[in-house]
């Protein structure tokens, strides 16, 4: 630090002064958070970002290097309230004041954010978002219900779609606020409208259907904002609306990074307004390929049927123009079919003979062969009897004694004292007395 004393007064350098200033700031304030409004914002090559932060009562310029403009989640704008966290400076060159800042975010970012992930959580557990209750989308649904707000420029991107892929398709229109206080009973009111579109039966009115469209799909859109902008899409009841619908909807709002509860809970999330529209139905191009396919097709077949019907023809046509050559060609198959049973029936009967011949012989050989083994048994049981007849036991020196009545003396308890008995030999009887 360079200065002059004069006197009894302190002079001081500009440099000196305006590094003194910065060390008292610096020392009194940092770090500071500070809430105001983007103004003049800019990017320079570096990556560095520039602007200023103000509001009714003043401004400040701010600078923020390259690392901690890389940490951001948002693309800052001008008139974005935003708050931020860094340091007080002073840019010595020029003697101006400004913040270093160090990190930036919108303004109640996140009280917001608590808010939106406190509703999740409980829509989550209560099953709201659960993948079952998804339902499938139609591909030739028979009319689109439409909510979004009258001027914004999603309307016009989700018509521009419609029209160009499925210009057959009408289209019920209720429009609702997208953004503000009043947008979520708006778009509350719009849905339950549709619905009450959605479950009118088809009338008849004589033999003519009454011509008013069944909605099949409802479009929920909206263009793209900051979180303050989308905040409409994240209130309880339009979620509870949303689950009660009777028929699928499809949920466009903001871009592709930006999630509300309302995505959570539709049957099909889209990252654009737009990309709804090319979603809630099969384009017709497609429809018309296909159409055209299988008209190729049923002309294909209705060709080959005629084709072979005029072969049909051709043939009666030359048999009715010559009855003989019909006649002889089915003579001359008639002749082939005699000819052939008359060979099968005489390949039958050489095959019965042959047959017959064949069993004869069998039968013979059979029979020789039972009588001669019949023979043998008869031969064998007969010399088994033979072994068995008492006269050869007599013949080889045995007797049987008998009583005067013929009984057969077994025992010597049978023989008492003088009881006559005759002996039975081989040759003859001897008449004996028990003594």
């Amino acid at each position: 630090m360079v200065f002059e004393v004069t006197g009894s007064s302190r002079v001081w350098a500009v440099g000196a002064l305006v590094r003194a200033v910065a060390d008292a700031l610096e020392a009194r304030f940092n770090p500071v958070s500070v809430k105001g409004e983007i103004t003049g914002f800019s990017r320079a090559a570096s990556g560095h970002c520039y602007f200023s932060l103000k509001d009714e009562a003043g401004q400040i310029r701010c600078a923020m290097f390259r690392r901690a403009a890389s940490l951001m989640d948002f693309q800052p704008k001008e008139g974005d309230l935003v708050e931020l966290r860094g340091r007080i400076s002073i840019y010595e060159p020029r003697g101006d004041l400004q913040l270093i800042v160090e990190s930036l975010q919108k303004a109640g970012q996140g009280a917001w954010f608590e808010q939106f992930l406190k509703l999740k959580a409980q829509l989550e557990a209560e099953g709201l978002f659960d993948a079952a209750r998804k339902r499938a989308i139609p591909l030739a649904p028979r009319g689109i219900g439409l909510v979004t707000s009258s001027g914004a420029a999603a309307l016009q991107d989700v018509a521009t779609a419609l029209a160009r892929r499925v210009p057959h398709i009408p289209v019920w229109f209720a429009p609702a606020s997208v953004q503000g206080n009043a947008a979520p009973a708006e778009l509350v009111e719009a849905l339950q409208k549709l619905y009450h579109a959605a479950q009118i039966p088809r009338r008849q009115s004589g033999d003519l259907a009454d011509k008013t469209p069944q909605i099949d799909v409802i479009l929920l859109v909206r263009g793209g904002g900051s979180i303050e902008d989308l905040w409409a899409f994240n209130n309880e009841a339009l979620a509870r609306t949303i689950a009660q619908s009777p028929v699928p909807i499809i949920s466009g709002v903001g871009h592709e990074t930006d999630f509300t509860i309302a995505d959570f809970v539709a049957d099909l999330r889209a990252p654009t307004p737009t990309a709804a529209a090319e979603l809630c139905a099969t384009d017709r191009a497609t429809w018309l390929g296909a159409a055209g396919l299988m008209q190729e097709r049923l002309e294909e077949a209705v060709q080959d049927a005629l084709d072979a019907q005029a072969q049909r023809v051709d043939t009666a046509a030359r048999r009715l123009a010559r009855p003989s050559d019909v006649l002889a060609e089915q003579r001359l198959g008639l002749q082939h079919l005699a000819f052939g049973l008359k060979q099968r029936l005489l390949s039958f009967h050489e095959q019965s003979a042959q047959e017959i011949r064949r069993r004869e012989a069998d039968f013979s050989q059979k029979t020789l062969q039972f009588i001669s083994k019949a023979s043998d048994r008869q031969q064998r049981a007969a010399q088994a009897l033979e072994h068995l007849n008492p006269q050869r036991v007599l013949e080889r020196g045995f007797a049987v004694l008998q009583d005067a009545q013929g009984s057969v003396i077994k025992s010597t308890a049978q023989a008492s004292q003088g009881l006559a008995l005759k002996a039975r030999l081989a040759d003859g009887e001897i008449a004996l007395s028990v003594q």
